[in-house]
Parts: C-alpha cells; structure tokens; sequence
C-alpha cells in the first residue's frame, strides 16, 4: 500500500486540482492523508469532499520537517509518497512511475521531474530544468532530491525521522543519512508534476534564504560568499535574457528576469551568513514567509 501524504496551509487554489488527480492514477492501492497547519481559507472543506485522513498540526508547532513527521506516522502504507499541495501531476502514470523504482531494495528514496504551469516565472522554470532534466542521465550525483515530488520507504523512516530543527531541505537532510550508508536516491523524470509558485519577490527571496540557512547545517562545507553572489547573479541575469531573446526575439521579461535573480541569490546569500539562533520572529517569517 502507498500512503499519499500532502502538507496543507490556505492551499484552496490547487488543492482540489491535485486531489482529483489522485483519482484518475493507474494505481489505486494507496490513502491519501492531509497535515494541515492552520488553514484558514477553504481548505478543509475540500478535503472534506474526498476520502482522506486529516491530521491537524498547531500553526506555532510547525516545521517543515514535523509536519511530515505526523503525516508518516499516521500513514499504514509501506511506500510514503510526499507531494506539495501546489503542485498537480501532468498524467494519470505520476504515482506508478514515481514508485516502480522500489522494486529495488537498495532505493531508499525517489523523486520526480518538476515543470513549470503556466503562470511559473520564467527563471524559475529554468531552475526546473535544471535540477529536473528531461533525461536521467543528466541528473545529479550524491544526495539532492526535492519531496515536493518524491517517495521514500516507510521502514527507513523508522529509523531515521525528518529533522524538525531544520527550515527547509528536510528531504536532503534525511536523503544524506541514507546515501552515506549506501542506499540510492534515485531520480525518476517520468514521474512528472506542474510545481506552481505564484509568490511576490519577499516571498521568494525569504524561500530561497530560509533554504540556504538550512543547507549551511546538512553541509557546512559550502560557503556563498558576496563575490559568489554578484558572480552568481550575473551569470543567471545573462544566461535567461540569452534563453528569452531566442525564443521571443526579444527579452519580454528583462524586469522579472533581473528580480528573479536577485532574490534568488540575495536571498541565498543572506541565509548563508546567517550566524545566529533563530529567533521566534524569524521562524514565523521563515515557516509562514
């Protein structure tokens, strides 16, 4: 059986979309179970219009890691399969592809191919493209994986639970432990999703910042210092107008390009040198941005 476990807080725009696609999966074998933090908007009643186990979570109690946490441990299926509740799979195959990988015992962890919906900023989808390419054998070595889209053995959760320190990348924190024991993450492209962000440029630069903060502590090795940042920022400014002047002839999207950018990389600079304990202000604006 496969536990379906979505992380819920005022997600009424895509939710609905994303639970009916549940239903139309080639696999039927499997719950669906919604933490939820505190939603305040219509959320919970469209959750009441499907057949799911609900689990409430305190909003002043969450972390990104804890709210998985209680979603794992209410779960009864052998497979944990996580999904953003703003993101919706292009295809009835999502969930069978997503999970094939399983088959081998040696897999501890797999996730999917991310894409861009229709209202995706154009430098995020080249972000998508990325860290999720078209073909396997363009992906990534070692430990990234992003459970947004992605599924992971329950017996290994087990023995190991998320962090619930961490303010972001739980998934990579709980992907090093077990590839650093010899178990493979294993990426899957034909397990596809739209992954949609629609935030305003605080709320990507506080993303990206609250996610280098938390990378600081699963690698600590890594430092993103003010010439990487300008260096960084250049570079991706470059590469996306030279992508946009070739498929438009002309770059429509110079202003959303350049902010794009400089959240992302502001944003990561700024949590990469951030030194001190998190405060109870900084952890709202980190968990609830």
């Amino acid at each position: 059986m496969i536990s379906i476990v979505v992380r819920t807080y005022n997600e009424e725009k895509y939710l609905r979309k994303l639970l009916e696609s549940f239903l139309t999966q080639s696999t039927s074998d499997f719950e669906i179970i919604i933490v939820d933090s505190g939603s305040t908007d219509s959320t919970l009643e469209i959750v009441e219009d499907f057949d799911c186990k609900l689990v409430k979570i305190k909003k002043e109690d969450f972390s990104f890691g804890r709210s998985l946490n209680y979603g794992c441990e209410a779960a009864k299926g052998e497979i944990l399969v996580f999904i953003s509740a703003h993101c919706i799979p292009t295809n009835n195959q999502w969930l069978e592809n997503l999970t094939k990988p399983f088959e081998n015992n040696e897999v501890a962890l797999c996730y999917g191919r991310q894409i861009g919906y229709s209202t995706t900023k154009f430098s995020e989808r080249q972000v998508f493209e990325k860290y999720f390419p078209e073909k396997i054998e363009d992906q990534q070595g070692g430990f990234f994986c992003n459970n947004a889209n992605s599924a992971i053995r329950k017996s290994l959760w087990n023995e190991k639970h998320f962090d619930e320190n961490l303010t972001g990348l739980e998934d990579m924190d709980w992907a090093k432990h077990f590839f650093y024991k010899g178990k493979k993450i294993q990426y899957v492209p034909s397990s596809l999703i739209y992954h949609i962000h629609e935030e305003g440029w605080r709320k990507i630069k506080i993303r990206y910042e609250r996610e280098a903060f938390a990378l600081k502590e699963i690698m600590p090795e890594i430092h993103f210092t003010f010439w990487d940042f300008i260096r960084a920022l250049f570079r991706g400014i470059s590469n996306d107008l030279g992508k946009n002047l070739r498929k438009n002839k002309f770059p429509s999207k110079i202003v959303e390009i350049f902010f794009f950018r400089l959240c992302q990389f502001y944003g990561s600079y700024r949590g990469n040198h951030s030194h001190r304990k998190l405060s109870k202000v900084k952890k709202t604006k980190y968990f609830y941005p």
